[in-house]
């Protein structure tokens, strides 16, 4: 058993170095001046901070940086609202059709993103919905992933506690406010984590959505670094080491529910 454990570490170890190299070296490409960028070796004294001043300086990155938090935020609260309740629904309540819009769901799963593009731009379009917030986040305001995931979660949770809460005189809404709501942490954490992050590092859609640079999230606004003939890599890592510090600050504070979530939802 000792040997396996260590043998464990030792593997775990490896794959934890293999993935940190490539962002370490970002951060230290991100900090070469230009004419430096394809070197393999920069002395210490020539790495600055200049790309990042620069990205401050010359370009709206904080227009951009306030974008696509609102965004995100927006859609991942939206989300948490209307994919627990619809999940909640779906394992606990029982009304007509449930099954089937239940399989519709899965089977809005199985479209892949680019077939919905047309028509939902088209849609977006005729609302008067291109290059606004209303754009942005509307549209992506539930999940079927995540109703699939809060119904498992809900389904896991024991018959007895909504029993016993129903002899006490709630109704299923107190039940889910009162009992399954408080106990629902790990499925939240997970649905914060990965919808901010889907929504944070989202490129196609608010690249379709927005025609003016104060509108760009982020990542669209990163991409403006490159040209036709040449690329700021420099720059580039840059804004890409800024664009994934609050994802890992989001991770640290939810990730011991985060893993709790995952090892819960869809057990029985």
């Amino acid at each position: 058993m000792k040997k396996n454990r260590i043998a464990l570490y030792v593997v775990a170890i490896f794959y934890s170095l293999l993935t940190l190299i490539p962002f370490i070296w970002s951060i230290y490409t991100s900090l070469k001046p230009t004419d430096e960028v394809f070197n393999f070796w920069t002395p210490l004294n020539k790495l600055s901070f200049q790309s990042y001043t620069n990205i401050l300086t010359n370009f709206p990155f904080g227009s951009w940086l306030v974008n696509s938090l609102l965004v995100a935020v927006i859609v991942t609260i939206g989300n948490l609202f209307v994919n627990t309740l619809a999940g909640y629904a779906f394992a606990r309540f029982k009304f007509p059709l449930r099954g089937v819009l239940f399989y519709v769901f899965l089977a809005i799963m199985m479209i892949p993103g680019q077939v919905l593009l047309v028509p939902i731009y088209m849609l977006l379009a005729k609302l008067g919905w291109i290059n606004t917030y209303q754009g942005l986040t509307i549209p992506f305001l539930m999940s079927p992933f995540m109703i699939f995931l809060a119904r498992q979660f809900f389904l896991g949770l024991p018959k007895e506690l909504e029993e016993a809460a129903e002899m006490d005189g709630l109704g299923k809404w107190g039940v889910f406010f009162k009992i399954f709501l408080p106990l629902s942490k790990p499925l939240l954490a997970t649905q914060i984590i990965f919808t901010f992050q889907g929504n944070w590092n989202s490129f196609l859609w608010p690249v379709l959505l927005t025609t003016s640079a104060d509108m760009y999230t982020l990542p669209v606004g990163l991409n403006s670094f490159y040209g036709q003939y040449n690329a700021y890599w420099n720059s580039v890592l840059a804004g890409v080491i800024m664009l994934t510090l609050p994802m890992i600050i989001i991770f640290l504070i939810f990730q011991k529910q985060f893993v709790k979530g995952i090892s819960t939802s869809g057990i029985k």
